[in-house]
């Protein structure tokens, strides 16, 4: 696994582990022990809750990058393919079905001129 991958896992692991109730604690404990002054304790908070936002914003295109480059990899058909697929199946079972008619009715006409020569 790449640095980059194993570094992208810890933060978001260290993302969902932080809420902002904890965020607001730890800087509630460096107001206590004054060494953040009360009126920049706010601002501290909600600095740190929009960075973790970024950062988890990052970390989950980072993992979507990941996924797709290895789903590319594996070959795995995209929604893309799989519609493509679908659309000439379709076809071809309308072509299929155009010329079983077409083979009924000509096997329907010799039928009946058979018939018609026997009597």
């Amino acid at each position: 696994m790449s640095d980059l991958f194993k570094k992208a896992i810890s933060l978001g692991w260290g993302l969902t582990v932080v809420s902002k109730e904890k965020v607001e604690k730890a800087v509630e404990d460096l107001v206590n022990r004054g060494e953040l002054a009360p009126s920049e304790s706010k601002a501290l908070v909600d600095r740190l809750i929009e960075r973790g936002a970024e950062e988890q914003g990052q970390f989950k295109t980072m993992i979507r990058e990941q996924v797709s480059r290895i789903l590319q990899e594996l070959e795995v058909p995209t929604e893309n393919d799989v519609t493509s697929l679908e659309q000439r199946v379709a076809l071809l079972e309308k072509q299929v079905a155009e010329l079983e008619k077409e083979k009924a009715a000509l096997t329907g006409s010799s039928d009946a001129e058979e018939a018609n020569r026997l009597d």
